[in-house]
Order: structure tokens, then sequence, then C-alpha cells
């Protein structure tokens, strides 16, 4: 699977990657078995870069991850985590975690964009995942903490960079505006985008795909199927997107594009995964699978042909913006 650097580092990316939140029992359990079947299955197909976080399943996500690669060539692969979550005894546990993940709650969430917090992050995670460096390490869903973030994390992050702790440090967020200031205003290398530059949002074109270009940084899309959305060939009522009801109108605007794929020979998933590559600061898309059959799928969805003229047909008919 063909490799994109991020500029001014030595870390680089396959163009599709693993996203660890699913083998962590987002909204369900995934058996242990399944997620190491999908870690190496990820392997098997080419892929080099998984992505997961404390917040993840209270770190079992990064247990899990940390576990299947272990027997893997070090240097043959790249891995992210995040920090700005810190994992802390919880002192009034309910039985299950509250946040999406099907875990137990013995420890809990705080957030602490701080330099202790960070390192303290940075060393827990190291600890679960069995590694001893991180190949990128962003800064978690900052939006309420951006003083701190920019002041304080952002910087240890740079010392750990300059250390070869880390290779290479950014920011992950819902929302592109903030991450363009990352961008513009930090040492961040790389952002991770979640679900702003796709066939159905185009928004990050007004601030952070500007500013990566121009500062010579890189963008990783996550969120591409905007949440079900775009993950089938033919959208129907009642699918979600970013985690909501998807409204009729956007409903509807998604199966034109389906049609306009369905011309050109493809699919809207594969035009998802796709799309975001018609960016040239974007040099990766990350996918959240938590089975052998959801990585062969996304596999091979990323490996078909999706035909240029596509998107000139979606610009002139007003489905995509222009870049």
């Amino acid at each position: 699977m063909q490799q994109r650097e991020i500029p001014g580092t030595s870390v680089a990316l396959t163009e599709l990657g693993f996203g660890g939140a699913g083998i962590g029992n987002l909204f369900r359990v995934t058996p242990v078995h399944d997620a190491k079947a999908a870690v190496h299955a990820a392997w098997d197909a080419g892929i080099r870069y998984f992505d997961t976080a404390p917040h993840y399943g209270l770190g079992l996500s990064e247990r899990r991850l940390g576990a299947a690669l272990r027997d893997r060539p070090r240097d043959e692969y790249a891995i992210s985590s995040k920090v700005g979550r810190l994992l802390v005894p919880n002192e009034d546990p309910r039985g299950v975690d509250t946040e999406g993940f099907v875990v137990r709650d013995d420890l809990r969430r705080r957030w602490d964009f701080s330099r202790d917090g960070v390192l303290r992050c940075i060393e827990d995670t190291l600890t679960r995942t069995g590694l001893d460096r991180l190949d990128i390490v962003y800064l978690h869903d900052p939006d309420d903490h951006w003083r701190q973030a920019v002041e304080e994390a952002m910087p240890t992050l740079a010392d750990l960079r300059r250390q070869g702790v880390v290779g290479a440090i950014g920011a992950g967020m819902n929302q592109s505006a903030m991450l363009s200031r990352f961008l513009r205003e930090s040492a961040a290398d790389v952002v991770m985008l979640a679900g702003r530059y796709t066939l159905l949002d185009q928004s990050a074109l007004d601030d952070v795909l500007p500013a990566a270009r121009e500062q010579g940084r890189s963008v990783v899309a996550v969120g591409v199927f905007n949440s079900g959305l775009l993950a089938l060939d033919r959208p129907t009522e009642g699918m979600k997107y970013d985690y909501q009801d998807a409204p009729p109108e956007l409903v509807a605007r998604a199966l034109a594009i389906a049609g306009t794929c369905e011309a050109h020979g493809t699919t809207l998933p594969a035009a998802a995964i796709a799309f975001p590559f018609t960016h040239p600061s974007v040099v990766n898309v990350t996918l959240g699978m938590r089975s052998p059959v959801e990585v062969t799928r996304n596999a091979e969805l990323h490996g078909s042909t999706v035909p240029a003229a596509l998107w000139d047909d979606l610009r002139a008919q007003g489905l995509i913006r222009h870049v």
C-alpha cells in the first residue's frame, strides 16, 4: 500500500489507516479474538498505520492494539495515540462506562493538557501498549482547553519530538477552525480532521486545509463516512449522520452522489474513501475497524478505481465544492 510522508518528520503513513475505537468496545463489545484478528487482517492488507487513544475503552484499545502488534517489526509500522484525557481511578463507579464504550468504569477520564498531564498520559500509553515510542501524538479534542493546549501541551510534545520519543505531533478534533489555529500558531506537524472533509461536508476548505497547504503540514482524514450515511452503496432513511439521524435532505443528497458514482462505475463508499485525497495536504484516511470482514471490505474499497472525472461531475452538479 502506498505511503505518504508527513513533511519535516521521519513519519510516513500508508494511505489507509486502522482506527482503534472499535476494538475498544465502542457502542458494543468486540470479542478479544475479533480485535486481534482485525489488526492481523489489516497488516495482511498492507495497512501500516494504527491509531488509538486512552479514551477508547478506558485504555482497552491501547492494550489490545499493542498486544496484536507485539511480534511485528517496530520499524515497519506507525502508531499514534492521544493526550488530554488522563485515566485516573474512578471513586464512584457505576459498572459501565458512560461515554460510549462497553467497558467497566473502574477508571474515569480527567481533562489535563498540562505538561505533567501530557507526560503521564504518554507514559501510561507506552505501558499499556508495551511500546518504547509513539510515532504520532495528538492532542485529543482540546476544544475547551485552547490556552493550556497551545501553551503547555504542544510545547511539551515539541520537546518530546526533539528527544525522539515521538516522531510527529498534532491535534485531533471534530471541528476544523481550531485545527487551523494549531497549524498556524503551534509546532503541529499534522492534524486529525474528523468529518469535515467528506462528500457531504467540505467546511475544512474554509480553514484547516488552506492552513495546511500554506504551512506545508499534513492532514489525516477520519469520519469520512459521516457516521454511516456514506458507508453503503445506496443510503436509506434512518441512517446516521454525525451520530444523529440523518436529515431527509442529506439522505437525498447522498443518494444523488451515489447515483453519480454508479454512472462512473464506482460506489458511494469507495468515493467517500478516495475523496479526501483530492486535496494535496491529506496524507491518510483512517477508518474504524473491528473485524477482519470490515478490514477486508475497507481495503478493497480503497483499492478500487475511482475515476477523476467523478469529482468534476459532482462539482458541476453542485454536489461538492470546488477546491
